[in-house]
Protein backbone atom coordinates (compact mmCIF):
# COMPACT_ATOMS: atom_id res chain seq x y z
CA UNK A 1 0.00 0.00 0.00
CA UNK A 2 1.29 3.29 -0.77
CA UNK A 3 0.54 6.33 1.51
CA UNK A 4 2.12 9.79 1.78
CA UNK A 5 4.18 10.92 4.09
CA UNK A 6 3.04 13.04 6.69
CA UNK A 7 5.81 14.82 7.17
CA UNK A 8 7.44 15.62 3.65
CA UNK A 9 4.65 14.98 1.10
CA UNK A 10 6.74 11.67 -0.99
CA UNK A 11 4.88 8.62 -1.09
CA UNK A 12 5.76 5.63 1.11
CA UNK A 13 5.16 1.82 1.07
CA UNK A 14 3.77 -0.08 4.26
CA UNK A 15 2.88 -3.53 4.07
CA UNK A 16 -1.28 -3.17 5.69
CA UNK A 17 -1.74 -0.76 8.50
CA UNK A 18 -3.65 -2.15 11.21
CA UNK A 19 -4.50 -5.19 12.74
CA UNK A 20 -6.05 -8.50 10.63
CA UNK A 21 -9.54 -9.36 10.48
CA UNK A 22 -9.97 -12.64 12.60
CA UNK A 23 -12.62 -14.16 10.05
CA UNK A 24 -13.56 -16.90 12.22
CA UNK A 25 -16.90 -18.22 10.29
CA UNK A 26 -20.13 -17.82 11.17
CA UNK A 27 -20.46 -21.57 11.65
CA UNK A 28 -17.67 -21.73 14.49
CA UNK A 29 -19.53 -19.30 16.11
CA UNK A 30 -22.36 -20.83 16.17
CA UNK A 31 -21.36 -24.15 17.15
CA UNK A 32 -19.21 -22.34 20.36
CA UNK A 33 -22.45 -20.43 21.51
CA UNK A 34 -24.48 -23.82 21.01
CA UNK A 35 -21.74 -25.86 23.01
CA UNK A 36 -20.62 -22.82 26.04
CA UNK A 37 -24.56 -21.13 26.06
CA UNK A 38 -22.33 -18.14 27.28
CA UNK A 39 -20.93 -15.38 25.18
CA UNK A 40 -17.51 -14.52 27.27
CA UNK A 41 -16.61 -18.67 27.15
CA UNK A 42 -16.90 -18.78 23.47
CA UNK A 43 -15.18 -15.72 22.77
CA UNK A 44 -12.21 -17.51 24.72
CA UNK A 45 -13.07 -20.72 23.05
CA UNK A 46 -12.45 -18.42 19.36
CA UNK A 47 -9.63 -16.00 20.87
CA UNK A 48 -11.75 -12.98 20.27
CA UNK A 49 -13.94 -10.67 22.14
CA UNK A 50 -17.88 -11.14 23.13
CA UNK A 51 -18.26 -7.70 20.94
CA UNK A 52 -16.95 -9.55 18.02
CA UNK A 53 -19.50 -12.14 18.35
CA UNK A 54 -22.15 -9.91 18.66
CA UNK A 55 -20.92 -8.17 15.51
CA UNK A 56 -20.50 -11.48 13.22
CA UNK A 57 -24.59 -12.18 14.04
CA UNK A 58 -25.70 -8.51 13.60
CA UNK A 59 -24.25 -9.09 10.19
CA UNK A 60 -25.27 -12.14 9.66
CA UNK A 61 -29.27 -11.03 10.62
CA UNK A 62 -28.88 -13.51 13.34
CA UNK A 63 -29.76 -12.87 17.33
CA UNK A 64 -28.21 -14.35 20.59
CA UNK A 65 -31.09 -15.56 21.68
CA UNK A 66 -32.43 -17.38 18.49
CA UNK A 67 -28.85 -19.22 18.05
CA UNK A 68 -28.76 -20.50 21.86
CA UNK A 69 -32.30 -21.95 21.47
CA UNK A 70 -31.55 -23.71 18.13
CA UNK A 71 -29.90 -25.76 20.10
CA UNK A 72 -32.74 -27.35 21.95
CA UNK A 73 -34.49 -27.22 18.74
CA UNK A 74 -31.80 -28.03 16.36
CA UNK A 75 -33.06 -25.68 13.24
CA UNK A 76 -29.88 -23.51 12.77
CA UNK A 77 -28.75 -24.63 9.90
CA UNK A 78 -25.17 -24.91 9.10
CA UNK A 79 -25.31 -21.86 6.77
CA UNK A 80 -26.84 -19.38 9.80
CA UNK A 81 -30.24 -19.55 8.05
CA UNK A 82 -33.49 -20.82 9.99
CA UNK A 83 -35.22 -24.41 8.57
CA UNK A 84 -38.56 -22.95 9.21
CA UNK A 85 -38.47 -19.96 7.30
CA UNK A 86 -37.84 -17.06 9.67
Amino acid sequence: MIIPCPHCGKPLVVNGLGRKRLNIPLKNVCESLQAHRNVVTAANELCCSPAYIFGVLKVNGLKLKDVISATKDNTLLNNGGFSNGQ
